[in-house]
């Protein structure tokens, strides 16, 4: 058998991984972090570790319920870390691993985009319902 350089390796492991696929596996993580409570979740845990309520609290809307999820998915992901601790009562808090840390500054910058455009967005929603509106389908 041929030995393969690493920029072979690397170049087959890229055609294996290609999300425009439909059976590719990161199709999976382009949804989760695409979630609009995953990343937000992992915008509040940028400046470090975070107890759900903290969380609740920062990410106005979110139910336990769903806070609860995000953070389960993301720790399956290994993009969160849970730790508990034995006490009374017991403390549990929930970090970004190294993993999630390198997910900061794109969705960092996907908020910090959203609303700095969304006085455009919203203007051209209301133009585009309005358009609609009188359109034929």
């Amino acid at each position: 058998m041929a030995t393969r350089t690493a920029a072979e390796q690397r170049a087959e492991a890229k055609l294996a991984y290609d999300a425009f696929l439909a059976g590719c596996p990161t199709r999976t993580v382009m949804e989760t972090i695409g979630d609009k409570w995953s990343g937000l979740v992992v915008t509040a845990l940028a400046d470090g570790p975070k107890r759900h309520g903290e969380l609740r609290r920062v990410i106005a809307g979110v139910s336990q319920k769903m806070l609860t999820q995000t953070l389960r998915t993301l720790e399956r992901d290994g993009l969160v870390d849970r730790e508990v601790t034995a006490q009374v009562p017991v403390r549990v808090d929930y970090a970004l691993t190294p993993l999630g840390e390198t997910l900061v500054p794109v969705l960092g910058a996907l908020k910090d985009w959203s609303e700095l455009h969304m006085d455009r967005i919203l203007a051209a929603r209301e133009a585009f319902d309005e358009q609609g509106a009188l359109a034929p389908v």
